[in-house]
């Protein structure tokens, strides 16, 4: 049988002191969602159950602690860092949940440049190292739009991929080593070494495991010199986005790596080059590092593009003031929150994954279906962001009003047919969902089992599953929990 909810706080208490158990009602409500049911919150409707309390922890020894006791008394945790999520992962989807808050454990541990590297806690916001480092002329590389929200442990669990991936990576490029508690209380650290080659690599069981498997505490990533004085904009309109797709596989193939390497459609682009770019799609590139390796990429880009006497370039200079507004901090989401109070029009991101060979088809059949099916589309249109040797990325950006509709209703009435569309068209092409603008979506139920390769692996790890067996992405799920 399990405890009682008062029990509960009454452990937590003990466990890590009163004064970090939090149980105000208005703060439980919110943390039982993130970003995903933004019109819920925005409406004071939460439809979620509530979690029991949330736990503000200081140390790796007060997590391992109250996870040891949730895992003995088989209570869920839901790991939280920045809060910034926005595919529901921090849902408390059981009844009295507890959500493990480490956005105190704040401290840089170690800056060292002589083995490029930096390791920080959990609770690290990515803009403060970035600051830091960037004093001392050093770099992380890694730039989400969240940066100015997201923190580190946050970052890792949830395969974070920033702006300027093609050059530098994703996060699981830049992860070194880490410390993590798993389920049961005990604390494991991952050494920082350059690699490894025995047996699988144990960092990516952690990497992206969007807070189902341990509670990340705190990593170790590498770190690049930083020379914003060798950046290089390039920008360019153009007709279609085939021909868009194509450019960038042409810079990819040859061997050169832009940090940006952005391709936006019409609709999409409208929302930030409508100043230059009226009814067209608009192509982006960033050269940057040594000069001379930023010089040679910049030239490289300009011989492509200028095969297709479609592309007209546009002034550096308006790139260069596009690239200076890319992230969201605190004040963004303020003003998105009043928009949508006063439009009822609420916008969505889903991330894509294909290969050269399909990803246009991907694109044109994902915005055709979605006008042609979903309710009240108010806008549908897409960019590409993250480009590699093989393919691509693309997010789908979509509006719908819902000026007619319950908070409860909005998730399935209007976000998850939109993304059954997409899911079924991309997967369909030979496509993937990817990172943390789609994993959390995967656990909806109208998913069906091989939209997701990732439902192959966490089948054989059962905490990964809520009792009805739909991917719970967000949760520690006791072990051997029924």
């Amino acid at each position: 049988m399990k405890i009682t909810r008062e029990q509960i706080i009454k452990s937590l208490n003990d466990i890590v002191g009163d004064e970090r158990v939090i149980t105000d009602e208005q703060v439980l409500k919110t943390s039982s969602i993130d970003r995903f049911r933004k019109y819920e919150d925005i409406c004071g409707v939460y439809t979620q159950p509530i979690p029991a309390a949330v736990v503000k922890v200081k140390n790796t020894e007060q997590i391992a602690k109250v996870l040891k006791f949730m895992n003995e008394n088989k209570l869920n945790v839901v790991p939280r860092t920045g809060a910034s999520a926005t595919e529901g992962g921090l849902e408390t989807a059981v009844e009295n949940s507890v959500v493990i808050d480490g956005s105190d454990m704040n401290e840089i541990v170690n800056i060292d440049p002589y083995n490029m590297l930096i390791t920080a806690q959990c609770g690290v916001s990515l803009q403060t190292l970035e600051d830091r480092l960037r004093e001392q002329g050093y770099t992380t590389g890694h730039s989400p739009q969240s940066k100015p929200l997201a923190q580190m442990g946050g970052l890792v669990a949830t395969r974070s991929i920033g702006q300027f991936s093609t050059l530098y990576g994703g996060i699981e490029d830049m992860v070194v080593g880490l410390e993590a508690v798993f389920p049961n209380g005990e604390i494991t650290r991952i050494k920082n070494v350059p690699r490894r080659a025995a047996g699988p690599d144990i960092r990516h069981v952690i990497i992206g495991s969007e807070g189902a498997l341990c509670f990340i505490t705190e990593v170790t990533v590498k770190i690049f010199k930083y020379m914003p004085e060798n950046n290089l904009f390039y920008g360019y309109t153009l007709d279609n986005m085939k021909t868009g797709f194509e450019i960038l596989r042409q810079v990819m193939v040859e061997g050169y790596k832009p940090s940006i390497a952005r391709l936006y459609d019409v609709e999409d682009g409208a929302f930030h080059f409508s100043h230059f770019a009226e009814d067209k799609c608009v192509l982006i590139f960033m050269a940057e590092g040594p000069r001379g390796i930023a010089e040679v990429t910049g030239k490289a880009i300009e011989e492509i593009v200028a095969k297709y006497s479609e592309c007209t370039k546009v002034d550096s200079k308006l790139i260069e003031c596009w690239f200076a507004h890319l992230n969201w901090g605190p004040d963004k989401i303020a003003q998105e929150r009043i928009e949508i109070m006063e439009t009822h029009n609420i916008g969505f991101t889903t991330e894509v994954s294909g290969c050269w060979g399909v990803i246009n088809e991907i694109y044109e059949n994902c915005v055709q279906r979605i006008r042609a099916e979903a309710p009240d589309i108010t806008m549908v249109g897409g960019h590409s962001s993250h480009s590699y040797l093989n393919g691509t990325n693309m997010y789908f950006v979509y509006y719908y009003n819902i000026v007619d509709c319950k908070p409860e209703e909005e998730v399935t009435k209007y976000h998850n047919p939109i993304n059954q569309i997409i899911v079924e068209e991309t997967v369909r092409l030979g496509g993937s969902i990817v990172h943390h603008h789609g994993i959390g979506k995967a656990r909806a139920p109208w998913i069906k089992d091989e939209y997701q390769s990732s439902y192959y692996i966490l089948e054989t790890l059962k905490q990964a599953f809520d009792p009805n067996g739909i991917m719970n992405a967000g949760t520690i799920i006791p072990l051997n929990a029924k």
